[in-house]
C-alpha cells in the first residue's frame, strides 16, 4: 500500500515554470518507479513522465520533452517535476503514480496501481 501526496502546483503565466513534488509513503512500493500525469479540463488523463526506481532513466511525453524534467531526490520516494516554459493548455491537475506493472511501458495508465489526489496546475495567457 502505496501513499502519494502532490504538492507545488499553482497559478503561472505562460512561459513560466513550477516545479511539482510527489511525497510517497507506506509499507511497500514506496521507492516503486513513478508517472506523472495530467488531466486538463474536458479531456482524458494523459501520460507526461516517467522515472525507473534507481532514477536513472527517464521517459517523456512528446509534448513536453525538453521543457520538463522528472528526478528522484536524495529521498527515494520523493519524486520532483520541474515544468518550464508553461503554455495555457497545459492547464490541468496533475497526478503522480506509483508503478505496480511493469510488463507495460511506462507511459500506459493500467501499469500504475496508485495514485495522489493530484495538484491543480492553471496557466494563465
Amino acid at each position: 500500500q502505496v501513499q502519494l501526496v502532490e504538492s507545488g502546483g499553482g497559478l503561472v503565466q505562460a512561459g513560466g515554470s513550477l516545479r511539482l513534488s510527489c511525497a510517497a509513503s507506506g509499507r511497500t512500493f514506496s521507492s516503486a518507479a513513478k508517472g506523472w500525469f495530467r488531466q486538463a479540463p474536458g479531456k482524458e488523463r494523459e501520460f507526461v513522465a516517467a522515472i525507473t526506481r534507481s532514477g536513472r532513466t527517464t521517459c517523456y511525453a512528446d509534448s513536453v520533452k525538453g521543457r520538463f524534467t522528472i528526478y528522484r531526490n536524495n529521498a527515494m520516494n520523493t519524486v520532483t517535476l520541474q515544468m518550464n516554459s508553461l503554455e495555457p493548455e497545459e492547464t490541468a491537475v496533475s497526478y503522480c503514480a506509483a508503478r505496480v506493472d511493469y510488463s507495460s511501458s511506462y507511459s500506459v495508465q493500467s501499469g500504475y496501481g496508485y495514485w495522489g489526489q493530484g495538484t491543480k496546475v492553471t496557466v494563465s495567457s
